[in-house]
């Protein structure tokens, strides 16, 4: 592939990052030039699993879309990679940072719970579940920034991931609530009186708020392992970037409990643009 088209391919991640991922398309831009392209194609390629659920309405649709991609990365795709610029541009960054493919494909087969309305059992689940997608994508991202220093902040993106992944499924909880999915792990919900069917019934609120709270709590816990994981290099802190969001959202979700159902979580453009402005300056999740 020549260097033209790749630029192209990475071009076209930024401009899908703008459209349907303006926190990790800000991180791009708050990244050092040269590592924006792999970048872009690392969260293209998460922002395209993320949304399958939205795409079909049916599990086995969903299972073949990601089967598309598991193919991709063990090499056994169907047809032109070139065909789709998101595949082109993630093999590249693949090939040109030495990106453990392993952890993309646990990527993969964590997204297939999305595809189903079981429920998150316990919360070791639940950050088994995170650990694979939040946290994995924050450790890819830094060993595009710099292998070097990647391996020191391992544990940090651990936490920093979870942190993240619980803050995400609150902003999505009024919309999976509608699905008939859950998130919040069974273990949580017993613990405040509740089961799967008493939560998506939404009429014990007071119920609802605690475990709401609970489920923030746990978010706030692994952000502050996460920061007390020691300092993260700056040559990798860009890829800490969107995790540095998190706090706000699971502060006010503890606040709102269940009227979080009725009024939206997320923080207008501005101020988490001017959050993840000012972490870059500081350097601090």
């Amino acid at each position: 592939m020549t260097e033209a088209h790749i630029a192209t391919n990475q071009e076209i991640c930024l401009a899908m990052l703008r459209d349907s991922d303006r926190d990790r398309y800000l991180a791009c831009l708050l990244s050092p030039e040269a590592k924006r392209g792999a970048l872009a194609a690392l969260y293209a390629f998460n922002a395209e699993l993320a949304r399958i659920r939205d795409l079909v309405h049916e599990p086995l649709p969903g299972e073949v879309r990601l089967q598309y991609w598991h193919d991709l990365l063990e090499g056994s795709a169907h047809g032109s990679t070139a065909a789709n610029p998101v595949a082109a541009a993630l093999i590249t960054a693949i090939e040109t940072h030495r990106l453990p493919r392993k952890t993309l494909i646990d990527m993969i087969e964590a997204r297939t719970f999305d595809l189903y309305d079981d429920p998150m059992e316990t919360r070791l689940s639940l950050e088994g579940y995170a650990g694979e997608t939040a946290s994995a994508l924050i450790q890819l991202a830094s060993l595009v920034l710099s292998p070097e220093e990647a391996a020191r902040s391992a544990d940090a993106a651990g936490h920093a991931g979870v942190a993240q992944a619980v803050a995400g499924l609150l902003l999505l909880m009024p919309l999976h609530r509608r699905r008939g999915q859950i998130y919040i792990p069974l273990q949580i919900l017993s613990a405040t009186g509740l089961d799967r069917d008493a939560f998506l019934a939404g009429e014990d609120r007071p119920r609802i708020s605690a475990a709401i709270e609970a489920f923030a709590g746990l978010g706030r816990e692994h952000l502050a392992k996460a920061r007390a994981a020691g300092p993260i290099a700056p040559a990798v802190f860009p890829a800490f970037l969107p995790a540095t969001l998190a706090e706000p959202v699971l502060v006010k979700a503890q606040k709102r409990g269940a009227l979080l159902f009725d009024r939206p979580l997320q923080p207008p453009q501005w101020r988490r643009q001017l959050r993840m402005g000012l972490a870059a300056a500081r350097r601090k999740i």
